[in-house]
């Protein structure tokens, strides 16, 4: 069975950034992005603190906004001639007002690409097709499915492979995911632990794990372990270090596509 290893291919992307982001700093121009976050929690901190080292690596600021308003943030951010990207560190304390949020990032600077209008696609569904690519998974010759249609992961990835003319088909969590027998690819993104048994996976599948979820103070995936142990499948991401490290590196892509184009 193959391990479908984010991290590796993220090594690979990330030379090339930095060497990108030198270009740009040879011409006297900064990347900076801006992470607008409402909340203390550790977990939020912690993805905070990976782009930050991320971006320290290669040479992009990266400016962590902690703040009440986050709407007033957000216009500050978008005037901001200094700043080429902002992202707004979900979840919020109030979730009713992500969506309406979001759609405030002016659409050059959305590197999240969540917002309606954001010239970027979505940095995890733009991460999930570089891993599958990655290992050289044809996608034109697979039947798909995509389990979840959140704003973050499984809408945006829905319409990027409907555009394609991928065979997809989506799932929400409370459907008979029984089927998903009948589906070559499977890519999971509800944030429902273990929620994928080994009894819904046929022989042979490619299952790409997506989901994120805090049990019991550890973070954990919607594919349950059952899952992972068997031999017989093509291949399915590790635990650590399948999709996560390439959604941070696509989003520095777009930090970096952003800072060139609004430079010139």
């Amino acid at each position: 069975m193959k391990s479908l290893n984010g991290s590796e291919l993220a090594g690979y992307i990330k030379a090339n950034q930095d060497h990108l982001v030198r270009i740009l700093r040879a011409k006297k121009i900064q990347p900076k992005l801006v992470i607008i976050r409402d909340s203390e929690n550790p977990v939020i901190a912690k993805y905070v603190q990976l782009k930050q080292r991320y971006g320290e690596d290669i040479g992009i600021e990266v400016v962590d906004y902690l703040t009440e308003d986050v709407e007033k943030a957000i216009r500050e951010v978008n005037e901001d001639k200094s700043v080429h990207a902002v992202i707004v560190q979900l979840p919020l304390r109030d979730r009713r007002d992500a969506t309406e949020l979001v759609n405030l990032i002016s659409p050059e600077k959305d590197v999240d690409g969540l917002g309606e209008k954001a010239e970027y696609d979505s940095a995890t569904a733009t991460a999930i097709n570089w891993l599958l690519a990655g290992y050289n998974v044809d996608l034109e010759k697979e039947k798909i499915a995509l389990v979840g249609y959140g704003k973050l992961v499984g809408r945006p990835l829905a319409e990027m492979w409907r555009n394609s003319g991928y065979d997809v088909r989506v799932f929400r969590h409370e459907d008979d995911l029984n089927e998903l027998r009948d589906y070559s690819v499977i890519v999971s993104a509800t944030g429902v632990p273990h929620l994928i048994k080994t009894e819904m996976v046929k022989p042979g599948a490619i299952v790409v794990d997506a989901g994120t979820a805090s049990e019991d103070g550890i973070l954990v995936g919607d594919v349950s372990d059952e899952v992972r142990k068997r031999a017989d499948l093509e291949a399915i991401t590790p635990r650590v270090g399948g999709v996560g490290p390439l959604t941070v590196t696509a989003l520095f892509e777009h930090v970096i596509g952003a800072a060139n184009k609004l430079s010139r």
